[in-house]
């Protein structure tokens, strides 16, 4: 998390995340078709389903059950000029031909696109749904953490209500899966870790969750923590162990990742520290982060959220970071909060670097900010780096689709044939264009499955 604006001079989530880094890359667009389905429209309650009559297989041979299919009839993947239809079997696009009795969608003409990923958000913090909150001035970590304990207190909603609440509406905004960070401190116990893996579990049919348990607090300035960290990592109620600017808050670097990676590899999770330092700070940690990674083996499973000491380095300074951590294969999260603090993502993808894109805290105690539509946020990572040509807002989209999908170690949901059948159906003309309007997700596709219309979780 970072902090927002309350008072002249005080902390803020803008003036802490503040200067310029340029998003630059090849779009990653690209376009797919499936064998239209021979359909009779039947009665189903709004004209927009129908019974698919195409023969072709009637069973799975493993398995001997009737594929369950979908054909999503009429679409324009990634807004090409000719609209196709959509062949979805077992949860997949298929490029073959519907099985018989397929139900069928109808696109209308509308745009296919993959769904988006969160790869960094805190849903057990958010007000959302509920009645306004009035924030109060801080100055500093301390401060809004401290403000964090008041308004769990406060709350008469419990975590997993509140959790829930954002999550679905993050669905209906087009989210596939996203990566939770849970408050983890003697001042809640595993609360918000307990109440977001309850949300998760009623929204499994629709968004998949991985949960990180994250120390806010400190992990060493705040005694009883990392037997927290260490209970949530043995009892498998988290994915991953966080950790927060082990140097610039914690005071204790070697202590701090010493007790961090440890859990992790005791427990076989992984890890995803928000690192907020800059200058030679943050690049202490960062090195700190990268040695341990090596040592202990655990390439592939290691995230750096936020990452506020990259940008503004020299590209030599970059390149030979970047090809450390593209060498231990350490993920990284931006939420693009500025144009000083948004990652380098097209010269940290040079090194093979994993970036996804984020949306980070949601109307909680740091801000009264933040909707958990990634859709809005790739509008906004387009805004802070000043992108204009449309495959540089192209290149936005994927950051927060395929970029927070290789974060979370997910398939490309790319709309070809064997990727997960997620997807949204959006009118508008091309991806350029939606990126810059953002309209309304029409129907939002999970495994094959419609899980909300017209802006709303279907239950």
């Amino acid at each position: 998390m970072q902090p927002s604006p309350s008072s002249p001079g005080a902390l803020s989530r803008r003036t802490m995340l503040a200067g310029a880094a340029a998003l630059a890359g090849a779009t990653a667009t690209a376009a797919a078709t499936a064998v239209p389905a021979q359909a009779a429209t039947t009665a189903t309650g709004g004209g927009t389903e129908a019974v698919a009559t195409a023969a072709s297989p009637a069973a799975s041979p493993a398995s001997g059950r009737r594929p369950k299919a979908v054909v999503f009839r009429d679409v324009r993947p990634f807004g090409a000029a000719r609209a196709t239809d959509l062949v979805v079997v077992d949860g997949r696009i298929s490029a073959g031909p519907a099985p018989r009795g397929a139900k069928v969608v109808e696109g209308g003409g509308r745009i296919a696109l993959p769904s988006l990923v969160d790869a960094h958000i805190h849903p057990d913090k958010t007000t959302w749904g509920g009645s306004w909150v009035s924030r109060k001035p801080a100055d500093g970590i301390a401060d809004y953490v401290a403000q964090d304990v008041e308004l769990f207190r406060a709350q008469r909603r419990p975590v997993a209500e509140r959790a829930y609440g954002l999550m679905s509406h993050a669905v209906a905004r087009g989210t596939r899966a996203m990566r939770a960070h849970a408050d983890v401190a003697p001042a809640y116990g595993l609360a918000g870790a307990e109440g977001v893996a309850e949300a998760r579990e009623r929204l499994r049919h629709a968004l998949d969750v991985q949960i990180v348990a994250f120390p806010q607090h400190g992990v060493v300035r705040t005694p009883g923590t990392a037997a927290l960290l260490e209970r949530a990592a043995r009892e498998g109620l988290v994915d991953m162990i966080g950790g927060i600017d082990p140097i610039g808050f914690d005071r204790a670097l070697d202590e701090q990742l010493d007790l961090v990676f440890g859990i992790a590899d005791r427990h076989g999770v992984g890890v995803d520290i928000h690192l907020h330092d800059r200058g030679e700070t943050g690049l202490r940690a960062m090195r700190g982060i990268i040695d341990r990674t090596r040592a202990l083996s655990l390439a592939g499973k290691v995230t750096v959220s936020h990452v506020f000491c990259l940008p503004g380095l020299s590209d030599r300074e970059l390149g030979s970071v970047a090809a450390d951590l593209g060498e231990q294969d350490i993920a990284l999260t931006t939420v693009a909060p500025s144009d000083s603090l948004v990652l380098p993502i097209a010269r940290l993808r040079e090194h093979g670097v994993r970036v996804g894109l984020g949306s980070d805290g949601v109307r909680d105690s740091w801000s009264p900010f933040g909707n958990a539509d990634m859709l809005h946020r790739a509008h906004l990572l387009g805004w802070v780096t000043d992108v204009r040509l449309d495959d540089e807002l192209a290149e936005c989209y994927r950051v927060a689709t395929h970029g927070g999908a290789d974060v979370m170690g997910l398939a490309h949901a790319d709309l070809a044939p064997g990727a997960p059948a997620d997807f949204v159906l959006v009118r508008g003309e091309c991806l350029p264009q939606v990126v810059v309007d953002m309209p309304r997700r029409d129907v939002v596709v999970h495994g094959g499955a419609v899980v909300a219309r017209d802006g709303e979780f279907l239950d």
